[in-house]
């Protein structure tokens, strides 16, 4: 869950492009100026593409400019925030102002699909005392790894029911980012079973589903529970050695 946070300005301080997407999760179209471009990736100056990251992958969309279309199939992290350009479409020459758009439905499933997982995760960990050893994500679809050594009779169902009564509790989604030593101060602000924040970073972006669930995370996330829609845990498997894999779903 928790990717390889960035401290503040958002970023490395080698990359030169602002994440917007880290400040407002609402945003879905921009204006920016093409500081690289290459078929390997483009380099903004400004971003609200997701990079994915802590089992969330990064988002799409496109850039429009000049009365031309480059759609953005994918983002990755290097030395630079890197926008995939859709193979063959045109590229916009460095210092070409450009309008910024997201896949609006895929960011939106993404994010609420994030925040189930941050739910399923408070919950297993409320009720049963497991950490996270790993998760993935699809839009709506998504797995979770617990260390959990057993599985009590109607798990799946109260997990299920449990997660439902938090999301219609409508509980809110914070965001704030907190200096290492203060956030690590916070019981139980890593709810994966290691600790995955590096120690060169500083400032550590936290996750609070208020009342419920605390965690060092980089995605991005819903405001409310009741924006995530109803979560279905579909299948409990066992991977060996007291570590079970919970897939969800979430729907309307």
């Amino acid at each position: 869950m928790s990717e390889t946070l960035q401290p503040r300005p958002h970023h490395p301080a080698q990359w030169r492009t602002h994440r917007l997407e880290l400040d407002d999760q609402t945003l879905r179209e921009w204006d920016a100026v093409v500081l690289a471009s290459d078929p390997e990736g483009i380099v903004l100056d400004t971003s609200a593409f997701y990079p994915g990251g802590g089992g969330q992958p990064p988002d799409a969309g496109v850039l429009l400019w000049g009365g031309v279309q480059t759609r953005i199939a994918g983002a990755r992290k290097g030395d630079d925030l890197y926008l995939i350009p859709a193979e063959g479409d045109p590229l916009p020459p460095v210092g070409t102002p450009v309008r910024g758009a997201l896949d609006d439905a895929r960011r939106t499933a993404l994010m609420r699909t994030h925040s189930g997982l941050h739910v399923l995760c408070g919950v297993v960990f409320r009720d049963y005392g497991a950490l996270v050893t790993g998760g993935n994500m699809e839009p709506l679809s998504a797995r979770m790894d617990f260390n959990l050594p057993e599985v009590p009779p109607g798990f799946r169902e109260a997990v299920e029911a449990a997660c439902n009564t938090e999301v219609a509790a409508g509980r809110r989604i914070d965001v704030r980012v907190l200096p290492r030593d203060e956030a690590f101060a916070i019981p139980d602000i890593i709810r994966t079973a290691t600790n995955l924040v590096p120690p060169e970073v500083k400032e550590v972006r936290i996750i609070d589903i208020v009342g419920l669930d605390q965690q060092a995370d980089g995605g991005t996330h819903v405001a409310t529970t009741s924006q995530i829609g109803r979560i279905e845990v579909v299948k409990i498997e066992n991977k060996g050695k007291g570590f079970r894999r919970l897939r969800i779903r979430v729907s309307d």
